[in-house]
């Protein structure tokens, strides 16, 4: 548990867990974690979305609503984007039967943490997309 613990620190490969393991994953891992996604600002979003909520005025209650759809509806299609662009890098470079199972759910909940507290952590920087 402690070996399994550091490798999602380090990013350790052989140590991880194997829903974490192969070169295609840790290529899906890097290409999230290199770019800027809407998906990690909908926690932060939906927390002010909640406090405008308690607010017990119809203006205000609209609004909330208004950006509760708008966001999820903008996170959505930054998912859809994404998802599509790294689909084509990752046949491109390990083909296309080396798509493995699951890929997309991996992709897309990676997405939506916050990128500081992701496991495994992030091993690029923002904008360091793998080659």
């Amino acid at each position: 548990l402690a070996r399994t613990r550091k490798a999602l620190e380090t990013g350790d490969e052989a140590g991880l867990p194997p829903r974490d393991k192969g070169p295609v994953k840790r290529f899906i891992r890097d290409h999230v974690d290199a770019r800027r996604n809407l998906g990690e600002f909908l926690l932060p979003i939906m927390l002010i979305v909640l406090a405008l909520s308690l607010v017990r005025q119809q203006t205000i209650f609209t609004i909330s609503v208004l950006l509760t759809w708008a966001s999820v509806l903008a996170v959505v299609i930054d998912s859809v984007l994404m998802w599509r662009g790294l689909k084509k890098r990752i046949i491109a470079k390990f083909g296309a039967d080396a798509m493995p199972r699951g890929a997309v759910a991996y992709a897309v909940m990676r997405v939506f943490q916050l990128r500081r507290q992701r496991m495994p952590k992030p091993q690029v920087a923002r904008g360091e997309f793998p080659a």
